[in-house]
């Protein structure tokens, strides 16, 4: 909406500023921008429909902090849209009230909890990366261990070729494979 709007202010100056031919194509040509960034919004917005997501919800105020640290990690990852708290909202300003973005092209959520629960994240749900080689398998288990928790280091457990299970720094649990 913030482009939408400086866009509309940029048409008024440059009509202002302009003969009446010239007026009409600006205004044409800012239409055909408008109804491109309207569609733009309506494809991201409905984007996630129907899909399964993963929600993480973090209550230490580093979920924007964990969602670039995994961005990081996987190819084909992306920040797809974040909504913030405002001065008025119920959490810090600036933090992340809800944030979608994805690994690997698997959908997943975030936001800063203003309330602190009683609970956390739980090694009991994890994310299940199968690895296309081991040297994938190794990079993503020493990042994610680092200042976390190893829970199965690496080694062959008669389920699959490796495998490792850690916890990272967020607290969040991933269990990495490699057939």
């Amino acid at each position: 909406m913030k482009t939408i709007t400086q866009l509309l202010f940029l048409a008024i100056l440059t009509i202002s500023c302009s003969d009446s031919k010239e007026n009409n194509e600006v205004i044409s040509q800012l239409q055909t921008d408008i109804d491109s960034l309207k569609n733009l919004i309506l494809e991201n917005s409905s984007d996630i429909k129907g899909e399964i997501a993963t929600f993480l919800m973090f209550q230490k105020e580093d979920a924007e902090q964990a969602m670039n640290f995994y961005i990081g990690l996987f190819d084909n990852s992306e920040i797809v849209n974040i909504k913030r708290w405002g001065k008025e909202g119920s959490g810090k300003e600036g933090t992340i009230m809800h944030a979608i973005f994805r690994l690997n092209g698997k959908l997943f959520m975030c936001s800063d909890s203003p309330p602190i629960h009683a609970w956390g994240f739980t090694p009991a749900v994890s994310n299940f990366v199968e690895c296309v080689d081991e040297n994938q398998l190794e990079q993503l288990f020493t990042k994610l261990s680092e200042n976390g928790k190893v829970m199965m280091p690496i080694d062959n457990y008669g389920f699959s070729q490796k495998f490792g299970f850690v916890e990272d720094q967020f607290g969040v649990s991933w269990q990495l494979n490699l057939e």
